[in-house]
C-alpha cells in the first residue's frame, strides 16, 4: 500500500509490508531512484522509538533518499502483547529493505534499534554498505552482565505485574545510572513512579513496545565471526555526553568485541532529537558527524 504527503522540503511516501501483526509501516523521503552507490538510501530508526522520532535528522539528509519506520508493534503498526526479538525486528527491517528495490542500504539504528541494526546485519550483510549503531544497549560481555540481565528481566515482570508506572520508574533509574550496577540492585527499594511524573494507577494494557522488546534486546550477544568480516562498514557510536550509562557502555563493549575503535558522537543518548520529546540534543552536530561517517 503507498499513500503521498508533501512536506516542506522532501515529497514523502508512506509504505507498508505485510499485514496483521506483521504490518510495517515506513516513509521514503525524496525519489529512491536518486540513489547511488556513494550515496545510498539512508534506513534510519530507534526501538521502541517510532519513525515520529527521526524526523529532524532525516531532514538534514537531502543528498540521498531517507527511510525511517515503525518497528513492530509501535507507531501505526498494529500493538501486540506478545515479546519481539532484535532477529524478528531483523527480519522486519529486512523485509523493508527488501522492497526498497535500491539495493544495499546505509543504516542508522539508535538504542534498540541498534542492537536491530547490528542484527540485521548478522543476518544479512548483503542488505547493508555500512551501519552504524549508536548506543546499543546490550548488557554482553559487561563486568555486571548478570545483574544488568536480571535488572531486565525484572522491568519486564514488573510491568506483566504491576503496568508502565512502576515498570518505567525502574526502567528510568536503570537506564540513568553510571557506571556499572552494584550487586544489590535488585535489593533496593523500587523507585516511586510519581517521581519521574508517571502514573501510579495500571491502566491494564500490556501492549508497550519497550517492555515486550526486554530482555531480548538487551541480551544480543555480537558474533565476530558473522560481523567482523564487514570491517569498517560497522560503526559503533556512542555519544560524548553519555558517560558510563548502560547503552553507552554496550556500544563500547561491542566495540570492544570486534577489534573496532568507538566513534563519537555529539550530545547523548537521545543527541539526534531536536525538541520534539523533552531531551534536546544536538541534531546539527549529530547530521554532520553522520554524513562524515558515511561519506568516509
Amino acid at each position: 500500500m503507498t499513500t503521498s504527503s508533501p512536506t516542506t522540503q522532501v515529497p514523502t511516501v508512506t509504505r507498508t509490508v505485510g499485514e496483521g501483526e506483521d504490518l510495517i509501516t515506513y516513509d521514503v523521503r525524496g525519489d529512491l531512484a536518486d540513489a547511488t552507490p556513494a550515496r545510498p538510501v539512508l534506513v534510519m530508526f530507534g526501538s521502541p522509538m517510532d519513525a515520529g522520532g527521526f524526523g529532524p535528522l532525516a531532514a538534514r539528509f537531502t543528498d540521498r533518499p531517507v527511510v525511517t519506520y515503525d518497528p513492530r508493534g509501535t507507531g501505526r503498526n498494529p500493538k501486540g502483547t506478545t515479546p519481539v526479538t532484535p532477529e524478528q525486528h531483523a527480519e522486519d527491517l529486512h523485509r523493508v529493505i527488501t522492497a526498497l528495490e535500491a539495493g544495499p542500504v546505509d543504516l542508522m539504528g539508535s538504542s534498540g534499534g541498534a542492537v536491530n541494526a547490528l542484527a540485521l546485519a548478522a543476518a544479512h550483510p548483503e542488505d547493508v554498505r555500512r551501519v552504524v549503531a549508536h548506543e546499543p544497549p546490550t548488557a554482553m560481555g559487561l563486568p555486571d552482565q548478570d545483574v544488568l540481565l536480571d535488572a531486565c528481566a525484572d522491568l519486564a515482570a514488573t510491568y506483566a505485574s504491576s503496568g508502565q508506572g512502576p515498570a518505567m520508574a525502574k526502567f528510568m533509574a536503570l537506564v540513568m545510572h553510571d557506571g556499572p550496577l552494584p550487586d544489590d540492585w535488585l535489593a533496593r527499594p523500587a523507585p516511586d513512579p510519581a517521581a519521574f511524573g508517571l502514573p501510579t494507577e495500571d491502566d491494564g494494557d500490556r501492549t508497550q513496545a519497550l517492555f515486550r522488546n526486554g530482555p531480548a534486546c538487551n541480551a544480543l550477544a555480537v558474533d565476530p565471526a558473522r560481523l567482523g568480516p564487514l570491517g569498517d562498514r560497522v560503526v559503533i557510536a556512542v555519544g560524548v555526553e553519555s558517560g558510563d550509562t548502560m547503552a553507552a557502555r554496550g556500544g563500547r563493549q561491542v566495540a570492544r568485541t570486534l577489534g573496532l575503535a568507538v566513534t563519537d558522537f555529539p550530545s547523548h543518548h537521545g543527541g539526534f532529537l531536536g525538541d520534539e520529546f523533552g531531551q534536546h540534543g544536538d541534531p546539527d552536530g549529530f547530521a554532520a558527524r553522520l554524513h562524515a561517517v558515511l561519506d568516509r
